[in-house]
């Protein structure tokens, strides 16, 4: 089928990609299903911690997320509203799947920085905003759970400018917190938005939409409340800078909107602020330059792999995002790193764990393609020119573990999971240079182990005994001789071959490079172009 630039150029200015980003426990679940709930992807918001016959987060697809109510994985959503196709890339909570956020960033051309109202900036926030600053991601700035004891806005912004260096203002303005939290006023319009809470926050709330003056706004709150909501809409009008869309898309300021994702308090005007002030999607970086997404031809490339989503087929699923052109169900185009051409013949989309076949996609859209094991994370796809992106970010981990089958019959299905676990990034697997062959893996936090644990159980049937090693540290090593890799305590190879060598402390990395001339040590593996 033949598309007019005119077609492309509409479905790529009506297409907005994102990710949440947050410290754990900020809230990111929840926002994600209430902004679902008000694009009308969902008709009943299910709750992150569900009580007996309660529903499940929809972006929580996994049985250890329902059991834990934490987010671990990442996936893709998508829906419209007003006019605009959302895809909302929704990442792990817990710090340690960092790795798998930082991948799913790469893939969005917009963030939402969600921030507790009560604890304001943590750490892992800061970690994550870096990544944005990096990459010159937009980010948007929410406070959540304004429905619980809140600090003073003021206080907030200040935090976000100092820690973050990032200049914030705000555009709607909390009316009270914790049991006295009303709505929002919205700066720009000079309209108060008054919420109604609903049952067991499910559903959509009812606004009123009223004015800072009206006299059932000063009896709600209070006269003495009323006129400080009064002065502070003053002191911003007086004393913080305009908004400015540009300055906004370039990183330089961000809009900040208070709100309570738990009650829905908020969350529809945060979408329609978003949709408008959000860039729609941009180039593809390439090492070579970039390729807009209004090309003519199709390119895309992948940022995830999961395996085990559907528990019928038991297939492994390559998340694409489409960068320029248009896709369709069934055509080829030429696999870069493979140099051959692949044929896409069952494209999927996502909501959680369900899947629906699609006959199309377009820039900023995020496709499933079955993966018999041709795709890897970083891959590209182009019936273009052949281009190469740079290496995605890997994290060195701080927790390793050799690991074996309990049982040698189990030998199969414990090769079999642990080939796709470790492509998948649910933790890193480095093989002995001498020595038993037993892998030993590598992770951020205790909790990539527990569910490399779980996942060989409850999907492949596999239970395995874990020995914990002493190392704490590893680094990749570059230019180095067989006679240094002997010399050095404790040398792996990852999953490319590449020599690693493990340590138990920063002393002995620094011991390493006094003792052993030469030796350079890299705390990321090396990047595609520093290879070439």
């Amino acid at each position: 089928m033949t598309t007019t630039q005119a077609e492309l150029d509409r479905e790529v200015a009506r297409r907005r990609t994102f990710a949440i980003i947050s410290h754990p426990d900020a809230g990111k679940t929840t926002l994600t299903e209430k902004l679902l709930l008000y694009g009308g992807a969902i008709q009943k918001a299910g709750s992150v911690k569900a009580k007996q016959g309660g529903g499940h987060a929809t972006s929580d697809w996994m049985d250890l997320e329902k059991k834990r109510g934490i987010s671990i994985t990442s996936s893709a959503l998508q829906f419209e509203y007003e006019g605009h196709c959302i895809n909302l890339l929704d990442t792990p909570g817990h710090q340690d799947f960092s790795e798998d956020t930082y991948r799913t960033l790469v893939a969005a051309d917009c963030a939402l920085m969600l921030i507790d109202g009560a604890k304001g900036v943590e750490p892992q926030t800061i970690k994550l905003f870096k990544v944005c600053r990096e990459r010159g991601i937009p980010i948007v700035t929410v406070v959540n759970k304004m429905d619980r004891p809140a600090r003073e806005p003021l206080d907030l912004m200040d935090e976000v400018e100092k820690l973050l260096g990032l200049t914030v203002v705000p555009l709607t303005w909390p009316i009270g917190s914790g049991a006295s939290f009303l709505g929002v006023y919205e700066l720009a319009s000079r309209k108060v938005h008054l919420y109604d809470r609903t049952e067991h926050n499910a559903h959509r709330s009812n606004v009123q939409v009223t004015g800072p003056d009206d006299a059932l706004l000063t009896a709600r709150l209070g006269a003495d409340a009323h006129h400080k909501l009064i002065e502070d809409l003053q002191l911003c009008e007086e004393a913080i800078e305009p908004f400015d869309v540009g300055r906004f898309r370039r990183g330089e300021q961000s809009p900040m909107f208070f709100a309570s994702a738990l009650t829905n308090f908020g969350v529809e005007n945060l979408l329609q602020h978003f949709i408008r002030l959000s860039p729609p999607p941009g180039p593809l970086k390439t090492i070579d330059g970039e390729i807009p997404p209004a090309a003519p031809f199709f390119t895309g490339f992948v940022y995830k792999i999961a395996a085990n989503m559907d528990k019928q087929h038991r297939d492994r699923i390559a998340f694409l995002r489409v960068t320029s052109g248009r896709f369709e169900r069934g055509m080829s185009a030429s696999h870069v790193r493979l140099g051959r051409e692949v044929r896409m013949s069952h494209p999927h989309r996502f909501f959680g764990q369900e899947r629906v076949s699609i006959e199309e996609a377009w820039p900023g859209d995020v496709i499933g393609l079955i993966n018999p094991g041709l795709f890897r994370v970083g891959d590209v796809l182009s019936a273009g020119p052949k281009v190469e992106v740079r290496n995605f970010p890997r994290f060195a981990p701080e927790i390793f573990a050799q690991v074996r089958p309990r049982e040698p019959s189990m030998s199969k299905g414990f090769n079999k999971g642990l080939h796709q676990l470790g492509e998948e990034g649910v933790v890193q697997v480095f093989w002995p240079r001498t020595g038993a062959r037993e892998p030993i893996l590598g992770a951020v936090g205790e909790l990539q182990i527990d569910v490399f644990k779980h996942r060989l159980e409850s999907e492949y049937g596999v239970e395995i005994v874990v020995e914990r090693k002493p190392y704490e540290r590893c680094r990749w090593m570059r230019g180095v001789t067989d006679e240094l890799l002997s010399l050095l305590p404790m040398v792996v190879n990852d999953e490319s071959m590449r020599p690693v060598a493990l340590f138990k402390s920063e002393f002995e990395i620094r011991y390493a490079l006094e003792r052993y001339k030469g030796l350079e040590l890299l705390d990321h593996p090396p990047s595609e172009e520093e290879k070439s």
